[in-house]
């Protein structure tokens, strides 16, 4: 099996020094894993925590099975300095040019998925990064428009999608479509089974408005726009449900019904899951032809450099690439 690529985040943040703590742990069992540039980075971040983490340069992926075993391999001559909790364009930079990197590794095939460390879109922003997030950049990166990319966050406890992302409240209503509820329930559904094995997976809908919209009384979207969705989603042979009022789908007893729920915005679907999951959270993208998955949180800039972010994000993250990309392999 070929290794994972680890892009590097911003090295002000968090995310070098949870790529030390995944190698620690050897998060991804029998996949090996490199990190893509900064290995200055790495060697400071390791330092600044009392980790130990030989880092071993390589020059080619394929070193990096031998290597893993003694030492975090990195590939990659882009480097720069640490300074935890301190962004800057250069960092910003580096970590867009380990995004790039490790993104062409995976689409050549030389790395069998990646795991992408925490940015700060708004620095990324500043050094010619035009996507709203990672998730488009990869979408773009893959030839394939926006709204094919999913965003699912997973955890021990619930996979949430949300339909609609990094959007303004007031905006979503009139961004939810039942075509979009269509489109991206076709492409979880896809996932679920091709990914995560789970052949007849079950969708639950979340509904917008409270107690389902309440005939009308408090909306009318659940009727006009959700509920066709879900009857076409139906005749697709789909098992979905809803929509259900969001206060009770996250239950325990809610949530033993269903493989995912479908969130119609970003907090609706984020805030369960962290609240859930905070410390194993993934960020999965689904419908790529290439297996990608992140930490589900950002760059904690206030205490990067101090050993207090927990790497259980970060290993479920390297541990869920490695699964879905065995899964493809077979």
């Amino acid at each position: 099996m070929r290794p994972l690529a680890l892009s590097l985040g911003d090295p002000a943040g968090i995310g070098p020094e949870l790529i030390c703590e995944a190698w620690a742990a050897r998060a991804s069992g029998d996949v090996p894993f490199a990190a893509i540039g900064g290995a200055g980075v790495l060697r400071a971040a390791a330092a600044a925590c009392g980790l130990d983490v030989p880092i071993a340069a390589i020059t080619d992926l394929d070193q990096a099975a031998a290597a893993f075993p003694a030492s975090l391999p990195v590939l990659g001559a882009e480097d720069g300095t640490y300074t935890p909790g301190l962004p800057n364009k250069a960092g910003a930079a580096l970590a867009l040019a380990s995004l790039d990197h490790a993104t062409a590794l995976v689409i050549s095939g030389a790395a069998a998925g990646l795991v992408t460390a925490p940015v700060a879109k708004a620095h990324l922003a500043g050094v010619g990064f035009t996507h709203p997030g990672q998730t488009e950049f990869l979408a773009a990166a893959c030839s394939l428009p926006a709204e094919d990319a999913v965003m699912m966050l997973a955890g021990p406890s619930l996979r949430a999608v949300p339909l609609t992302v990094h959007l303004p409240l007031s905006a979503v209503p009139s961004a939810l479509s039942a075509e979009l509820i269509v489109h991206r329930g076709r492409i979880v559904a896809a996932a679920l089974a091709r990914d995560f094995g789970i052949l007849a997976p079950r969708l639950a809908v979340a509904a917008l408005n409270p107690h389902a919209g309440e005939d009308g009384r408090m909306g009318d979207e659940e009727a006009q726009i959700i509920t066709p969705a879900i009857a076409r989603l139906r005749a697709e042979g789909i098992d979905v449900t809803g929509p259900h009022p969001a206060d009770a789908l996250f239950t325990p007893r809610a949530r033993i019904t269903y493989d995912v729920a479908l969130a119609m915005y970003h907090d609706q679907a984020l805030v369960p899951l962290k609240a859930l999951d905070f410390d194993e959270g993934v960020n999965v993208t689904l419908g790529l032809p290439i297996a990608r998955t992140s930490p589900d949180h950002g760059t904690a800039f206030d205490i990067a450099g101090q050993r207090l972010a927990h790497p259980g994000a970060m290993i479920a993250a390297i541990r869920m690439a490695a699964a879905i990309a065995q899964r493809r392999a077979a």
